[in-house]
């Protein structure tokens, strides 16, 4: 009896052993794959400023906003301003915190060289907040918490103070890129490791001719990103593409072209607004949203075809005693005489149709084979109108497992690749978020019992 039992046993593991296995897949909702990210080089119209004279600098312009043709940039003193005992007010101080808050936030420690880069943004607002009045009239009030305020008004007349141009966005430092265009920028330029950025803010006394600030005079701009041979294939086609740039998470739609810059290809985006957000940004992380479809997400491993009746669905009805839904099959008894017999029968798709002449919308629906034989009739029980069955429909779908059991869902597949399908949400009788599926198709049938 042992003996028997041990050899029941090892056949029983060899069997399952040697057994193809059910796999399960879980179905998400989503793209069928996510967004490449990019590292982009931004390049604009830009111009640096040199001082006319030498003397001590006072800042007017605030760093990374629009100033008209003619407005006051800076001044030129032959000393340094006076200490004045004005403070920072409420606003300028929450100013400060939210951009500090801000930049711990989304801090990268492989870019650590960024950190320079907010220190002399940092330096320079709180160095214009500090210095606005030196060169102006000045007024300071004390508000109901105690705080000390400045409010400024510029001299006009003031023969000190150097004007813009043209219109522009103002920065006060300076990289080298500032002649770079699409044209002439080489492979080295995306090299961030080597990038360095120079602030030109200074409480020293300047000299003639130094680099005082930088101007982006024209709002449109350019991003170049280095592609991949299977990236260029991929976006060729492409004339326009939506960009969503990560440091704030905005989306915008650019022209898109493909250019070869020392033997490597490179996407081209030219925009014509924006700038003002991304000025004082070389490098941008960006994502190319090209996964426009979304749906379902299913293993291409999991579809499945199988072949359905076409009914109408005017010859739907609900049995009254089991308000079940099902069709009146037409028959004879043994005396020869017509009868109808209600036969149950699921719907395991639909398809809208519109009547050519009426212009009326109905429904095809498609029912289990099982349920029928070729041939068979089946009766309006309104007006008595037959339908002989015998069209069938090819759909595909999955194995649904949900209740322990495959039961076959149908799917309208929106886009795919080699291993997976984007499916719609909205498939009559089909698929829903969470649902699980068997991954491995082949290895079931609708008839299993799973678990």
């Amino acid at each position: 009896m042992f003996g028997a039992i041990l050899i029941y046993m090892i056949f029983s593991v060899m069997l399952y052993l040697t057994a193809s296995h059910m796999e399960s897949y879980q179905v998400p909702s989503g793209p069928l794959s996510m967004n490449e990210t990019y590292t982009g080089l931004a390049l604009m119209t830009e111009n640096v400023v040199q001082a006319d004279a030498s003397g001590y600098v006072t800042y007017y312009a605030r760093e990374g906003t629009k100033i008209n043709a003619n407005g006051a940039v800076y001044s030129l003193n032959t000393s340094k301003a006076s200490d004045n005992s004005s403070s920072l007010s409420k606003e300028e101080l929450s100013d400060i915190r939210s951009n500090m808050q801000s930049f711990s936030k989304g801090f990268d420690p492989s870019k650590f060289n960024s950190t320079y880069s907010f220190k002399y943004q940092l330096n320079g607002s709180i160095l214009q907040y500090a210095s606005d009045g030196s060169s102006v009239s000045t007024v300071t009030t004390t508000n109901e918490d105690g705080e000390e305020i400045t409010t400024i008004t510029a001299v006009s007349s003031d023969p000190n103070i150097r004007r813009a141009e043209t219109d522009g966005i103002i920065l006060y430092s300076k990289d080298g890129y500032e002649a770079k265009t699409v044209d002439n920028v080489t492979s080295a330029d995306f090299d961030q490791n080597s990038y360095q950025e120079t602030d030109l803010k200074t409480e020293d006394q300047i000299k003639a001719g130094d680099d005082i600030y930088t101007i982006i005079s024209d709002e449109r701009w350019s991003l170049l990103i280095p592609l991949s041979e299977k990236q260029a294939a991929d976006l060729k086609d492409r004339t326009s593409i939506r960009v969503k740039f990560l440091k704030d998470n905005l989306t915008q739609m650019g022209d898109f072209s493909i250019k070869e810059i020392d033997g490597s290809k490179y996407g081209q985006i030219d925009f014509n607004k924006g700038l003002i957000r991304y000025a004082s940004d070389r490098f941008l992380e960006i994502e190319l949203v090209t996964n426009n479809v979304t749906g379902l997400k299913i293993p291409l491993s999991s579809v499945v075809t199988k072949e359905f009746y076409a009914i109408p669905s005017k010859f739907l009805t609900t049995d009254k005693e089991t308000q079940q839904s099902g069709f009146m099959l037409s028959g004879r008894n043994k005396k020869g005489n017509s009868t109808t017999t209600f036969v149950k029968a699921g719907i395991y798709g639909r398809d809208e149709v519109t009547d050519e002449k009426t212009q009326k919308t109905s429904y095809i629906y498609y029912i289990d084979k099982s349920k029928f034989k070729e041939g068979d009739a089946i009766v309006d029980p309104d007006d008595g109108e037959k339908f002989v069955i015998g069209d069938t429909e090819v759909l595909e779908g999955v194995y649904c497992i949900n209740q322990g059991y495959a039961v076959f869902r149908r799917i309208e597949i929106l886009d795919e690749n080699e291993e997976y399908a984007v499916v719609s949400k909205e498939t009559y009788n089909g698929l829903v978020r969470y649902d699980r599926i068997v991954k491995n198709a082949d290895k079931v049938s609708e008839q299993d019992i799973l678990y």
